[in-house]
């Protein structure tokens, strides 16, 4: 027996702000209850785990332990550029630019790279 991911959980602080950046970075739909919390799908056809948006009083600690890698359906640069306008920022956690990926975070500051390929 395997396992296989299923879901990706964020604990966020502004779930309206943070619900919107990843459903619009991602393709995916949200469906939002009055708990607190939200959950994003992928759309039809496209598989890939959900996204469960955690909401929590408190910001993030320091710097994420588990991070999401996303390959774009077009190039890597224009990528990047439409994540930045969508409100991420890049980051240096010590790459040195020969890496094959960016680093960007989101809005709450969750690290996560937009790779040049398919994960090699």
């Amino acid at each position: 027996m395997t396992a296989h991911v299923a879901q990706y959980t964020l604990d966020v602080t502004d779930l309206e702000l943070m619900a919107r950046f990843w459903s619009a970075a991602l393709g995916y739909t949200v469906s939002q209850g009055g708990d607190g919390n939200a959950k994003l799908y992928p759309p039809p056809g496209r598989a890939g785990p959900t996204v469960w948006l955690q909401g929590c009083g408190t910001p993030k600690p320091g710097k994420n332990r588990l991070h999401l890698d996303l390959v774009a359906d077009g190039g890597q640069a224009a990528e990047v550029d439409r994540l930045i306008g969508l409100g991420a920022r890049r980051a240096d956690v010590g790459q040195t630019g020969a890496e094959g990926f960016v680093v960007l975070v989101d809005p709450e500051d969750n690290e996560f790279c937009v790779l040049d390929g398919p994960p090699r």
